[in-house]
């Protein structure tokens, strides 16, 4: 069993910058950050398998990094060059143990652990 937990939510300018964090009880190998905006369907957002490159959506890549503390059990994901349409719940989120790879972005379905969410606000 997996439990995850979010913080560093808040309220930030246009252009600023935002660090989210999520400690895992658990373990497992695939963490991914998925993001949903009121009346919009679950994006995901990044995705990162132990030791190898992560990835991202087309709408973060170049802006969003996601990263690992493995001794920490903690994923991160830094957020640069925020825009309005930044704006949305922030879910870490973490796959089975036993996958060898993380699931596609788009099937949100495929990570059964879910943390609770911290609120993110790009706002003037």
């Amino acid at each position: 069993q997996v439990q995850l937990v979010e913080s560093g939510g808040g309220s930030v300018q246009p252009g600023g910058s935002l660090r989210l964090s999520c400690v895992a009880s658990g373990y497992s190998y695939c963490m991914a950050w998925f993001r949903q905006a009121p009346g919009k369907e679950r994006e995901g957002v990044a995705a990162i398998y132990r030791g190898y490159t992560p990835y991202y959506a087309d709408s973060v890549k170049g802006r969003f990094t996601i990263s690992q503390d493995n001794a920490k059990n903690t994923v991160y994901l830094q957020m640069n060059s925020v825009k309005p349409e930044d704006t949305a719940m922030y879910y870490c989120v973490a796959a089975d143990l036993l996958r060898t790879y993380c699931p596609p972005l788009r099937l949100p379905e495929s990570y059964p652990y879910w943390g609770q969410g911290t609120q993110v606000t790009v706002s003037s």
